[in-house]
């Protein structure tokens, strides 16, 4: 003892580290539990195998989060042992543990609807809501047993940490003590670095969210690998756009044509109206599912599956992104959202060509609607900068008899009020409206309790709501005079809660419905081709005769012969370009994964059997990549080449 002075202390800081590791694993096994049908894992085995290649990322978390209670708990400050010194070091542990720890606990429901461990951007989503505690109550009261399980954790943490306690010692300064010390906190120091870093390879970068993946059979599991403290850790002050260099610029240009200028119809000016349907995934509508012979398969959207007999509709429709700012971002503006949002990156605020831009240019009265509190999801802001003429919100709505106490105003009685605005409004004009209603906590109005099918997942009775306030919108649209003379477009932001086991294969996430309508019935029938958001905005002003160039990552669904049907998102950590016969993962600089484009479960990489039709895939996922940073980067997101 008198040779190594602290030895105790040391053993109990160990104890006290390796409480959190086993808190951590014990994290990852719930958030497995609570999302097992999202993440294919092949047996005990796999699942063990992944919890192991987690420890690296938990030991980086928890020496960030502990690295002010290390450094206290090692610094030889004699006092070290007493009492009140050991008090101060409890509520720093605990203070840092708890709130890092709880990150975990959100991810076990908020998972289910991104896919993907909760980042940065996560937090910035959540700062542009004005009503904060009513959500936060609002999750409490659906989600209690979270609550529960965390302060049992927590309550089972505080336990263990007052067992094991450090006995108090008068100690005498000496050049035995504080040699020992000193040398202790280098070594404890230098060990603590390479714990967060992920080794000591000065050769290496310090591990991120996409080393999760190199453990994996499928990058679905790289989220059981991570634990979300990392992903907010690692990308708190990251900024994933950079330029990169991967294919001469003219190669990338001739691949991606980002200058569109469309010259198959004479210009005229219809209305057009596009609704964007929070949470309206694919799965939910029978009309965009009738190839997909799911059992026992369910629609819950009988207006929007007649409407759709008489519309152009696409079934193999996919979101750009993940939330819903990324939905407005990639419909109206073409611009997708990948590792992190566009909106929150550090480039939003420049001049955007856009629909509204372009519309406007051309004489169109512009407006963005949602009934939630003004500025909720970031949508005022954003709308400013593409420079919508008017902004319609709670505020304007101006009845809180018709807020359904959480998100904003019902749909029924909004899409009313979309209707009247509108109609007041000299044509031709834009209107976007994004819905609110098809939301959780999945509620509908008291009066229509049990009218609507609760169907398989929580939110079938609102989706059967909100495509019941469609109906009567056209009904009462379809008697204004500017109703014949517009484009209806019906997208979602992104999908919801999963029931059928064809949605939750990787390939299958963030897919959409998206419908054209025209009374006149100009644009009709089922096209199977990729498509996606950023490819409304192109449509439309194809559709409208727009003579003008402008800038565009997608393509007109209609009449595009220079560029072939494709789809771009980002999500378990890669990129996936999927276009033709398969679909491409990208890890930023290369492949990393080729699939027949029917293997949306990710069973069968192909890519050692490259062929040309891959190699392209490639090129064309490298041209993208490029283009989009470079453009973003360079505040050149006009028709500016």
């Amino acid at each position: 003892m008198k040779k190594y002075p602290r030895i105790d202390e040391y053993k109990v800081l160990f104890f006290r580290i390796l409480l959190a590791y086993v808190f951590y694993s014990i994290a990852r096994i719930l958030f497995f539990v609570y999302n097992n049908s999202l993440i294919k894992v092949d047996g005990l085995a796999d699942f063990l195998s992944l919890c192991y290649h987690g420890l690296v990322f938990d030991t980086t978390t928890i020496l960030y989060v502990n690295g002010l209670f290390i450094l206290a708990s090692v610094f030889p400050a004699v006092i070290n042992t007493r009492k009140s010194y050991q008090k101060v070091l409890f509520y720093i542990y605990f203070v840092t543990n708890l709130l890092a720890y709880s990150a975990n606990f959100v991810d076990f429901i908020y998972y289910r609807y991104t896919f993907s461990r909760s980042t940065r951007a996560s937090l910035d989503t959540l700062g542009n809501e004005s009503n904060k505690m009513l959500l936060f109550f609002n999750f409490l009261g659906n989600y209690w047993h979270v609550f529960l399980l965390f302060f049992i954790m927590a309550f089972v943490w505080i336990f263990l940490y007052k067992k094991i306690k450090v006995t108090h010692k008068e100690v005498k300064p000496g050049v035995a003590y504080f040699s020992f010390s000193i040398i202790s906190l280098l070594l404890i120091t230098t060990l603590c670095v390479g714990g967060i870093r992920g080794d000591f390879k000065k050769s290496t970068r310090p591990i991120n969210i996409l080393d999760a993946s190199r453990y994996t059979k499928n990058s679905g599991q790289a989220d059981v690998v991570l634990n979300t403290p990392f992903a907010i850790i690692r990308t708190w002050n990251a900024n994933t756009f950079k330029k990169v260099n991967l294919i001469p610029k003219a190669q990338a240009d001739s691949l991606l044509v980002p200058i569109k200028h469309y010259k198959n119809n004479p210009p005229t000016k219809p209305n057009i109206v596009v609704f964007i349907i929070e949470s309206f995934g694919r799965e939910y509508s029978g009309a965009f599912n009738k190839g997909t012979k799911i059992p026992d398969y369910e629609s819950y959207t009988p207006f929007v599956d007649s409407l759709a007999q008489h519309s152009l509709i696409f079934t193999n429709g996919y979101a750009n992104g993940w939330k819903s700012i990324h939905g407005v971002s990639s419909v109206i503006a073409g611009i997708p959202s990948f590792q992190n949002a566009f909106t929150s990156s550090p480039y939003p605020k420049q001049k955007i060509e856009s629909l509204v831009s372009t519309l406007k240019s051309v004489g169109y009265d512009t407006s963005f609607f949602h009934g939630a509190p003004n500025g909720s999801m970031g949508f005022l802001g954003f709308g400013n900068i593409l420079g919508y003429d008017h902004y319609y919100g709670k505020t304007e709505y101006n009845n809180d008899a018709d807020f359904d106490g959480v998100w904003g105003i019902w749909d029924e009685p909004f899409f009313q009020f979309f209707n009247r605005t509108l109609s007041q409004k000299k044509q031709p004009f834009m209107g976007t409206i994004f819905t609110v209603s098809s939301h959780e906590p999945y509620k509908v109005p008291a009066k229509y309790e049990g009218k609507f099918p609760k169907g398989k997942v929580d939110i079938n009775q609102c989706i059967g709501y909100t495509d019941m306030a469609l109906k009567k919108f056209f009904a009462s649209a379809k008697k204004e005079p500017w109703y014949k003379n517009t484009i209806f477009v019906l997208v979602a932001d992104h999908g919801n809660t999963i029931a059928y086991d064809e949605y939750r294969k990787e390939f299958n996430k963030h897919t959409v419905p998206i419908l054209f309508f025209s009374p006149d019935e100009k644009y009709v029938g089922v096209n199977t081709n990729w498509a996606q958001q950023i490819d409304i905005y192109p449509t439309l002003l194809d559709m409208i005769g727009y003579q003008k160039p402008f800038r565009s990552w997608g393509r007109s669904l209609i009449n595009d012969k220079q560029v072939a049907p494709f789809v771009v998102k980002y999500s378990s950590n890669v990129y996936q370009f999927m276009s033709g016969n398969y679909i491409c993962t990208f890890d930023g600089k290369k492949a990393v994964g080729f699939y027949a484009k029917e293997d949306k479960g990710m069973e069968h990489n192909l890519i050692s059997k490259r062929n040309a039709e891959m190699d392209l895939l490639e090129l064309r996922c490298k041209a993208f990549v490029q283009d989009y940073m470079e453009r973003v980067i360079d505040k050149r997101l006009t028709t500016v080449k």
